[in-house]
C-alpha cells in the first residue's frame, strides 16, 4: 500500500498527465497508474486510460477514474485545467523543472512524498550517471530549435538548456527574456551559433527536415526523450546526447 502524499489517504490509483512522469511511476509502481495522456508512450505497452492531451486532458474522464493523485507540471499542463481538476475533488501534484537538479529532487517528491513509492534505483544511477558529466572545453555556442512554422527556440530557465550546458553545449537565446521565444529564421542564422542542436520533439525535426535551413552550420539531431523528459531516460540521457552530439563533430 502506497502512503498518502499528504498524510490523508493510500495512494492507488494515480493519473499522469506528464509524459516523463508516466514513464518514471509505470517504471516504479507498476500497477499504480490508471491513466496517462495520449502523448505518454513511455513504456511501451502502457496499458491504461487515455485521457486526451497535456494541454487538453478531458477533466471528467480523469474524474470518472477517481484517482488519489492527479500529476502534472507548470510548464506542460495549463492552469485553467489544473484548477478544473482541483473543483472536481482532485489532488493534483504539479512539478516544476528548469534544471537537471530540480529534476532529480521533484522526481523524489513526485515517487516518494507523492506517491508513497520506496526510492528506485534507476534514480541513483541517473544521479551517477550526471555526476561526474563536465565540458571538456570551450562551451559550444548553439541555437535549439524545438519548434519550425513558425520557429521557436529554448530560451532562459529551461531544463534541456542546463542539460545542454552540462555537455559543453551553451545556448545562445538562454539569455532571452521569454522561455521559448519565436526567432525568425534568418535571426537564427545570423546569432553567432556554431551548432544547431535538433531534438525529435516535440517538432519531430530529422535529417531532411531541419538540417537544411542551417546551411554552414554542423547540425546534432538528438533524441528529444533523452534531451526534455526527466525520469528512467536520464540515465542513459549523457551517454546518447554526447555520442549525438559526437557524430556532429562537437
Amino acid at each position: 500500500m502506497s502512503s498518502s502524499p499528504l498524510g490523508r489517504r493510500a495512494v492507488r490509483r494515480v493519473v499522469s498527465l506528464v509524459p516523463s512522469l508516466t514513464e518514471a511511476v509505470a517504471g516504479t509502481g507498476p500497477g499504480l497508474l490508471v491513466g496517462a495522456t495520449d502523448w505518454c508512450d513511455h513504456p511501451a505497452g502502457l496499458d491504461v486510460v487515455r485521457v486526451g492531451g497535456t494541454k487538453n486532458p478531458d477533466v471528467a474522464r480523469i474524474a470518472a477514474l477517481a484517482p488519489d493523485l492527479v500529476l502534472a507540471n507548470e510548464e506542460e499542463n495549463r492552469a485553467p485545467d489544473l484548477g478544473a481538476l482541483r473543483a472536481a475533488g482532485l489532488d493534483v501534484l504539479v512539478t516544476e523543472v528548469r534544471t537537471l537538479e530540480q529534476a532529480f529532487t521533484e522526481l523524489e517528491r513526485v515517487l516518494v512524498r507523492g506517491c508513497g513509492l520506496p526510492r528506485p534505483g534507476w534514480l541513483d544511477d541517473a544521479r551517477d550517471a550526471w555526476r561526474d558529466v563536465r565540458p571538456t572545453g570551450p562551451p559550444i555556442p548553439a541555437v535549439v530549435p524545438v519548434w519550425r512554422r513558425p520557429w521557436m527556440v529554448l530560451g532562459r530557465d529551461t531544463f534541456a538548456g542546463d542539460v545542454l550546458a552540462r555537455l559543453g553545449v551553451a545556448n545562445v537565446h538562454a539569455r532571452h527574456p521569454e522561455r521559448y521565444p519565436r526567432v525568425p529564421l534568418g535571426r537564427l542564422n545570423a546569432c553567432g551559433a556554431e551548432l544547431v542542436v535538433l531534438p525529435d520533439e516535440p517538432y519531430r525535426f530529422g535529417a531532411d527536415d531541419g538540417p537544411e535551413c542551417f546551411p554552414g552550420l554542423p547540425s546534432a539531431l538528438v533524441s528529444g526523450r533523452h534531451l526534455t523528459w526527466y525520469g528512467p531516460s536520464l540515465a542513459a540521457a549523457p551517454r546518447v546526447l554526447g555520442a549525438a552530439l559526437r557524430a556532429a563533430g562537437r
